[in-house]
């Protein structure tokens, strides 16, 4: 006879099936691979705080694969641009970028590249490309992570990169389904509305989901609530959207994961094990339990009660459990060898160059300082991370770059909406402002600073900022940082051109 012990335990381990967890640290310690065992958890997102270098991380999936099994599901988000874990790497173009340089093939041969890369360190899952519409020049999270506003032309993109992906053998999730594109409002930290109409949200936010989800094995929720779709759930925890229009309506077939559940437009309002348990009878496949064990365990308590009393059938659990093992052997966690980095660094630095764009300001085209000019550059001191995105350039290390050409003088500021343009010294240099951060600039700078040049070496929304001629680089890895000094040189022209409205060239 099944004691009610035993039967808890049953469903917990069929809990852990649907969930994916993240843990600290950068080896997989034996109270974490005691945890994936005893819970049957098949899926891990590693972050840049698992990192260190190739032979570690190797070492680390490898020795998660060995406690998972077969059919492990081993993520990571390296979508390009500031979002990229594995730093490494080559270092792959911002989804703008590309859409700024607007070539599929090119499209489709860094999304290859970039999995060739994560599957050499046992990753068999990348949370890219991202198909939000990035119509709002506000938005704080998405920006240069978005291929552009046009939605035919943004789905187009991504489909290539994301066939370069497949065909390198790592599985696409696309992301955050409706479209987050539209927001100003971090999920992160609160919960976002997208009040549109019906056909307007047909015609731009959902239009490049409905293209590609023929082609994609995963779609990831936005944790966003779009009132005419449904007034009382964000779209994670929405049957009317995950179930009523992807499945029903759409006839979606693949795994729908969702956003962190610990992030705070969830968390902070629904409770991460209630939010779960919605999420997955609205018709997610699995939950990103992103949190600590303790919320992880909270989340497995709430699954595995909500299977006990028959809230999630059987019938459900089953089919989201074959649609998981489906994913996981169509592409198979096996990782390979590394034979084209070189070849990989190529196709992202194409990338980056051609993806390079001029922004006019009022006095007209970016202008070059003759090589071994006297150069002032100005950035900010310090260097941050927005938590989805990694930290972004030091001003040093732009300043160096520049120095390549020629003779610089760094100047930092602390913060942007105290800084003193106009006590820099007025002795005939060259004015370089780097921006550095995805932050944008408030009425001070917008008033008061006036750069000869502006590289905004992030988000390109920044160019429109500062009343100077601009270059943007959608991203600040230093491909983009060797593609302004060509640019400098007189060796590149600047083709890129930025595919949301408000910028002309």
């Amino acid at each position: 006879m099944t004691t009610q012990n035993e039967l808890s335990a049953v469903n917990r381990k069929i809990a852990g099936q649907l969930i994916m967890i993240r843990f600290p640290g950068t080896v997989l310690d034996a109270a974490t691979a005691d945890f994936l065992k005893a819970n049957s958890i098949r899926a891990v997102c590693l972050f840049r705080g698992n990192m260190t270098d190739s032979e570690q991380l190797a070492r680390l999936t490898a020795d998660l694969r060995a406690v998972i099994g077969q059919d492990a599901l081993i993520g990571i988000d390296q979508e390009g641009g500031a979002v990229v874990r594995s730093t490494w790497v080559p270092a792959p173009p911002a989804a703008m970028g590309l859409g700024a340089a607007n070539d599929t093939d090119l499209a489709y041969r860094t999304g290859a590249a970039v999995a060739r890369a994560v599957k050499a360190l046992g990753f068999n899952w990348n949370f890219a490309p991202v198909l939000d519409l990035n119509s709002n020049p506000h938005n704080p999270v998405i920006a240069e992570r978005s291929f552009g506003a046009e939605p035919q032309r943004a789905a187009e993109l991504a489909m290539a990169w994301m066939a370069g992906s497949h065909a390198e053998g790592v599985a696409c999730c696309v992301k955050h389904f409706p479209g987050h594109g539209d927001t100003n409002v971090d999920s992160h930290r609160d919960l976002p509305t997208v009040n549109k109409p019906v056909e307007e949200l047909n015609r731009l936010e959902l239009a490049p989901f409905r293209i590609a989800s023929g082609a994609a094995p995963a779609i990831m929720t936005a944790h966003i609530v779009y009132p005419t779709l449904d007034a009382d759930n964000p779209a994670t925890m929405s049957r009317r959207i995950l179930t009523g229009l992807l499945r029903d309506e759409w006839q979606y077939k693949g795994v729908v994961i969702t956003d962190g559940m610990d992030m705070h437009a969830i968390a902070g309002r629904y409770g991460v094990g209630n939010a779960a348990v919605r999420a997955l009878t609205a018709g997610a496949d699995m939950v990103m339990a992103l949190g600590t064990t303790e919320t992880q365990n909270e989340t497995l308590d709430a699954i595995a009660a909500a299977i006990a009393s028959g809230e999630l059938s059987q019938a459900d659990i089953d089919t989201r459990l074959n649609r998981l093992s489906a994913l996981a052997r169509a592409y198979p966690c096996k990782p390979r060898s590394y034979k084209e980095d070189a070849a990989d660094r190529d196709i992202m630095a194409e990338g980056w160059r051609r993806s390079l764009t001029a922004y006019d300001g009022p006095s007209g085209a970016p202008q070059r300082p003759a090589i071994g000019a006297k150069v002032r550059l100005v950035a900010r001191q310090d260097v941050v991370s927005d938590g989805v995105s990694e930290a972004g350039v030091p001003a040093g290390v732009v300043a160096d770059s520049l120095r390549k050409l020629y003779d610089v003088e760094l100047v930092t500021f602390a913060d942007a909406d105290t800084f003193d343009w106009s006590a820099l010294p007025q002795d005939g240099r060259f004015t370089m402002l780097a921006s550095t951060s995805r932050l944008r600039y408030g009425q001070h700078a917008r008033t008061t600073w006036r750069p000869d040049l502006h590289l905004a070496l992030w988000n390109p929304y920044q160019a429109l900022d500062i009343a100077a001629p601009a270059l943007m680089t959608y991203g600040f890895a230093k491909p983009a940082l060797d593609a302004i000094n060509s640019w400098l040189a007189g060796d590149l022209q600047a083709t890129g051109n930025a595919p949301v409205p408000g910028f002309t060239k």
